[in-house]
């Protein structure tokens, strides 16, 4: 396959994830952490972005993660994501680092450019989790 097939094939790999629960848990997730920030008074600017941002991460990590794990849909799609596990993981690990970016910028008090560079923590976070999900999962089916 080209590059741009392969691309083409991660993305329609990442929506093969149990994405209504991950909205779920990042809506728990992130009203959780801004109730602990009201609560506790930690009024500032980030009083947004820090549990949006929390609540990104676990979306994409739930959704990207159940995805390796959950049975069913398209099983060439399935087929791929386990033989390109870290391929497969890109997709979900570039939107969480542009939504990321976008709600540091828009919603704290951070830079275009330190929210770029902050926003590279947990997309790559993501990326290793889910890489190293995908490849145990792999491993342990061809044992």
């Amino acid at each position: 396959m080209s590059g741009r097939e392969n691309r083409q094939v991660a993305v329609a790999a990442a929506t093969l994830g149990p994405w209504r629960t991950a909205t779920a848990v990042g809506a728990v997730v992130g009203g959780a952490a801004l109730a602990v920030d009201v609560v506790t008074g930690h009024w500032s600017m980030d009083i947004l972005a820090g549990p949006v941002g929390l609540g990104l991460f676990f979306f994409f990590l739930v959704g990207t993660v159940g995805g390796r794990l959950r049975k069913g849909g398209d099983r060439r799609l399935r087929r791929w994501a386990a033989e390109h596990p870290w391929q497969s993981a890109v997709p979900a690990s570039a939107a969480l680092w542009l939504a990321n970016t976008l709600n540091l910028w828009l919603l704290g008090d951070w830079g275009l450019f330190e929210a770029l560079f902050t926003s590279l923590l947990p997309a790559g976070l993501l990326l290793g989790v889910a890489g190293v999900v995908g490849s145990v999962k792999a491993a342990r089916k061809d044992a």
